[in-house]
């Protein structure tokens, strides 16, 4: 396949094992996104004004504030506060049909964001770009094989994915491909979880050199791949 703007990213992500690679694929996107509204972006009209409708995610407003520029966060804040007043809080004060109308206004500004917009509309075509390389490139397929992992949710949305972008002779083969790697991530969870809680047994937790493995930091692994989401 020739290399394009949605390949290249694709293929370097899938380059090296490191967990599942389309976790990664949304990472780099959503810092891509942040890194640019908290610079010139921001003061950019037309970027402004979807801040200011859309506004962030608590997830993505965690991201904002790792970013270390509190002042690009603060003057996104100052007009997406004036927005939400203008949207809900305009008006008569809450009571009867008012307080319905001004609630469904709060639900609505509640539920959306500039971040996951920008990044859901790149996933799409990342994602399509992973099946069509999937189908057609022999290299690309044996760096997919070669993950460490799928976790659940992007297990779920490739399978989704792939209905449409992949060919029915080829769409069952991948579904398996994306299955080994999501059940074996399951099964190694799965042991260690339970070692984990047998290390609590009174046998082994008064053993000061008690045999822990790789069950320590199972529980934070077993909800990253359950999530999507390191907790």
């Amino acid at each position: 396949m020739r290399e394009d703007i949605t390949s290249i990213p694709v293929t370097d992500i899938f380059d090296e094992p490191d967990g599942c690679p389309i976790c990664r694929l949304r990472d780099l996107l959503e810092t891509r996104v942040t890194d640019y509204i908290t610079g010139a972006a921001m003061m950019e009209p037309d970027v402004r004004i979807e801040t200011n409708e859309q506004g962030f995610c608590l997830t993505h407003y965690r991201q904002l504030l790792k970013k270390r520029a509190r002042l690009p966060v603060a003057l996104m804040m100052e007009s997406r506060l004036a927005e939400v007043e203008k949207q809900v809080f305009q008006g008569l004060p809450i009571f009867g049909k008012s307080a319905k109308r001004q609630a469904a206004g709060a639900e609505d500004v509640t539920s959306s964001c500039f971040v996951c917009g920008r990044v859901d509309w790149a996933m799409t075509r990342f994602l399509a770009t992973v099946c069509r390389l999937w189908e057609q490139e022999r290299d690309f397929r044996e760096s997919f094989e070669k993950q460490d992992f799928l976790c659940l949710p992007h297990f779920a949305l490739l399978a989704q994915v792939a209905q449409k972008e992949i060919g029915k002779r080829n769409v069952g083969d991948f579904y398996k491909a994306c299955s080994v790697l999501c059940r074996k991530q399951l099964t190694e969870l799965r042991s260690d979880v339970s070692h984990f809680c047998k290390m609590f047994d009174y046998r082994n937790s008064s053993d000061e050199n008690a045999d822990w493995g790789n069950s320590r930091d199972s529980i934070e692994r077993s909800i990253e791949w359950l999530c999507g989401r390191e907790p």
